[in-house]
C-alpha cells in the first residue's frame, strides 16, 4: 500500500471491476482517459471480468494495476497502473486514471503519478518512466509536468477526439531527475 496526503494505492481487488465499468462506460471518463479510445470503453460488465481475471494475475516485477482511494473517505475514485516494466532497460510505463469527477482537478491524479513514480524508482531501481497523454489533455499535461515529468515529443495528429485531431503528447523521467527533485533524507 502506497500512501500520500490525499491518496492511498493499494491492490486490485474483485470488487473494484463495478467502479471499472461504471468509468469505462462514462463517456467523459474515456474521453479524458483515453481520448475517447472505443478500446477503452463503452465495455460490457463480461469484459470487464475477462479482464479482471487477467489484471489479479499480473505479476508486479512486470506490470501491475492499482487501485486509488481517497485517503479522508476511503471512497475508490481511480486506477493506476504499470506496465511493459523491462528490467534490463530499466523502463516501465505508467498510467493514472481518476474516474470519479468529483475528484478531478483536486491534486489527487497528481499525488498518484508521485506516489508511483517514487515506487518503481525506488522499489525496481528503474532507469527512467514513460507516460503519455493527449494534448487536449490539460489537465494530465499539467500534472504530469508538475510531477517532474519532460514532454519529450509529439506524434503530431495522432489521436481523433469528436471529429478534431489532437496530437499524442509523449513524456519521460530519468532516475536523475527524480533524485534531484526529492528532498534530502531517506527514501520516501
Amino acid at each position: 500500500m502506497l500512501e500520500g496526503k490525499l491518496v492511498r494505492l493499494r491492490a486490485l481487488r474483485p470488487q473494484d471491476a463495478e467502479h471499472h465499468l461504471r468509468w469505462r462506460n462514462d463517456p467523459e471518463v474515456v474521453r479524458w482517459a483515453a481520448a475517447g479510445d472505443p478500446c477503452f470503453g463503452p465495455v460490457t460488465a463480461e469484459a470487464i471480468g475477462l479482464a479482471f481475471d487477467t489484471m489479479l494475475r499480473l505479476p508486479p516485477r512486470e506490470s501491475a494495476v492499482l487501485t486509488v482511494e481517497d485517503l479522508a473517505g476511503g471512497t475508490v475514485i481511480g486506477m493506476a497502473d504499470y506496465r511493459d516494466l523491462d528490467p534490463y532497460a530499466g523502463v516501465a510505463t505508467l498510467g493514472v486514471t481518476i474516474g470519479e469527477r468529483e475528484f478531478w482537478g483536486r491534486g489527487h491524479g497528481g499525488e498518484t503519478v508521485r506516489l508511483l513514480v517514487d515506487h518503481l524508482f525506488g522499489a525496481y531501481g528503474l532507469h527512467r518512466l514513460e507516460l503519455d497523454t493527449w494534448s487536449g489533455n490539460e489537465r494530465a499535461v499539467r500534472a504530469f509536468a508538475k510531477a517532474g515529468f519532460r514532454e519529450e515529443g509529439r506524434r503530431r495528429s495522432a489521436v481523433l477526439v469528436q471529429g478534431e485531431r489532437h496530437d499524442r503528447v509523449l513524456f519521460g523521467m530519468l532516475r536523475a531527475e527524480w533524485a534531484a527533485g526529492r528532498p534530502a533524507g531517506p527514501p520516501r
